[in-house]
């Protein structure tokens, strides 16, 4: 936190005691006690960006009419992606502040695996000039795995180059899990430059003594966790669980029942991969709040889970409480279990329209980024194998997937789709003009009868990946990605009939969320024309690329064993 000079402290305390008005204070709600649950009708007094005065009677410069309205702490998003919200660090503050998130801890590594620090030092520019605080978590694998190929790579002496800047809190997710359990010099090099800071973990399924091996090397939390019994493992070996809910990614009610007061301490929500689209029709961490209470979540650990646990897990001990010396993120609700969010005080500021008027614009970067070249039919086509062929199954609701086998037709040489049984065709094409590689699957689960859809957005190296039935379609589909510079793209009879140019590193859009989220919903409809199932297709193919989730994917060099760490 940066040093507090003597007259601002003068200042907060003289406000605190009363003995001059407070800048503004908040009258008539009912504050949510962290300790006991209660609402407590009282003034809330502000000197700047901080409370000064809690639990008493204030006169104030400026007073806020609350009456009716309920009092709670700023939500904190302990672990996202800004890129998978598909616009820049600017809209996405517009997106998610009116639903009471005043703080996101943030991964850069989808724009750090195709710009290296450069992408990660717009953030940091962004991260200073927006309204709420947004946190960063250096990127620990770039790229994340030997498996595929990155459009950069960085080593931990790229990291400790960026480890003071005040934006900066520790290091992110450490994927390569395989690499710390094995002692891979260049994932120890980064865990001993960050040994004393927060790591954060992920660990899907990770159990037992190779559990043990990971906390061992100072790993803190784990956002992976599907399931209440893997989560009490690793909440037993003093490992924090960051209950997830995004767009693909759907844990939140597998472990509610993880919610209670004694939990409470070792938990915290992050959404990882949320899109405006679902932002606009369910919410965010306040989506999740409500859902958890009305799945018989205690409402008082499910607040605190939201605000106060997430602040200490990451240090961030200035927050997290709506108490004197506390910065001033308010979220004021109509009802706790509806968390129905009708005002919120972001750093003792009011969020309406004017709060972004003034912030100081940040130059986009990664334009151009989409260096494929152009695509012909041959190129998503797969020899026909004697037997059975390896084939991606699709979990709707999470990224982790099955490893099914499957006899396919076969003409000429060249394995087919088989609709009867919904597999089809996915093909990962290289995009950060390395090599140009490509490789060619089968996938099953879309629900897809005719076309195709592709995407820059690949996790977590993201080159183009394509699933489609006719390889025209997916021809048209990628080659439009390349023209435009990235984005999404849904190809029927060959020709393109609904897009969304992703043109910052391929990732995010350079305009409003409301144009992205209007976008988004005709590229949802054009998936569901093709007979497409799933709720939210677009990040699903995304996950079909990354190696660090079990059990089968698919990169630009092949299908890979997530289980045995190789290609099949």
């Amino acid at each position: 936190m940066p040093m507090i000079d003597a007259a601002t402290l003068s200042r907060r305390i003289a406000q605190g005691r009363g003995d001059e008005p407070a800048d503004l204070v908040i009258r008539g709600a009912r504050l949510l006690d962290l300790l006991t649950g209660a609402l407590v009708e009282s003034d809330i007094a502000l000197c700047g960006d901080v409370v000064v005065g809690t639990h008493g009677r204030y006169q104030g410069r400026r007073e806020h009419d609350a009456r009716g309205l309920i009092a709670v702490p700023g939500f904190i998003d302990t672990h996202l992606h800004v890129e998978s919200s598909l616009v820049t660090p600017f809209e996405f503050e517009r997106c998610v502040l009116p639903h009471g998130v005043t703080t996101a801890i943030c991964d850069p590594h989808e724009i750090a695996n195709v710009l290296g620090i450069e992408g990660i030092a717009y953030f940091l520019r962004c991260a200073e000039a927006m309204r709420m605080d947004l946190r960063v978590q250096l990127s620990s694998c770039v790229p994340a795995t030997h498996l595929e190929t990155a459009g950069a790579a960085l080593e931990a002496a790229d990291l400790v180059a960026l480890m003071h800047h005040p934006k900066v809190i520790g290091l992110a997710e450490f994927m390569n899990f395989p690499g710390v359990l094995h002692r891979d010099p260049g994932c120890l090099a980064k865990l001993e430059a960050f040994s004393e800071r927060p790591i954060d973990g992920h660990a899907p399924l990770l159990r037992g003594l190779d559990l043990n091996g990971y906390l061992a090397a100072g790993i803190r939390t784990d956002h992976e966790t599907t399931s209440p019994d893997e989560a009490r493992e690793k909440l037993m070996k003093g490992m924090a669980i960051l209950i997830r809910e995004g767009s693909v990614s759907k844990d939140l009610h597998q472990l509610i029942p993880l919610i209670s007061r004694d939990a409470s301490a070792f938990l915290a929500f992050c959404t990882d991969d949320r899109n405006p689209l679902d932002i606009g029709e369910e919410g965010h961490l306040d989506f999740m709040i409500r859902t958890a209470i009305a799945n018989g979540a205690d409402p008082l650990a499910t607040y605190r889970i939201a605000s106060h646990s997430a602040a200490r897990l990451f240090g961030l001990t200035d927050r997290g409480f709506i108490g004197p010396g506390k910065r001033a993120d308010i979220v004021l609700v109509e009802d706790l279990a509806s968390c129905s969010v009708k005002q919120v005080f972001c750093a003792g500021r009011l969020v309406e329209d004017a709060l972004f008027a003034d912030r100081v614009p940040v130059a986009p970067v990664g334009l151009g980024s989409v260096r494929s070249r152009r695509l012909a039919e041959a190129d998503f086509r797969c020899e026909a194998r004697d037997g059975e062929t390896p084939v991606i199954g699709v979990v709707p609701g999470r990224i982790i997937t099955e490893r099914l086998a499957m006899q396919l037709p076969a003409r000429d040489g060249i394995a087919l789709p088989d609709l009867a049984r919904d597999v089809i065709r996915v093909s990962v094409i290289e995009r950060h003009g390395r090599h140009g590689g490509s490789a060619s699957g089968f996938v099953h689960g879309f629900g897809m009868k005719h076309g195709a859809i592709a995407s820059s957005v690949g996790h977590d190296s993201h080159n183009l990946c394509v699933v489609g039935v006719d390889e025209a379609s997916m021809a048209a589909a990628a080659n439009r990605l390349i023209e435009i510079g990235g984005g999404f793209a849904v190809a029927d009879a060959g020709a393109v009939v609904a897009e969304l140019a992703l043109p910052i590193a391929g990732l995010m859009s350079d305009r409003p969320f409301e144009t992205v989220r209007h976008d988004l919903e005709a590229l949802r409809a054009a998936a569901k024309g093709l007979g497409v199932v799933l709720a939210e297709p677009f990040l699903q193919v995304a996950f079909l690329t990354l190696p660090v989730i079990p059990h089968l994917k698919i990169t630009d060099r092949g299908l890979v064993d997530v289980d045995a760490f190789a290609f099949v």
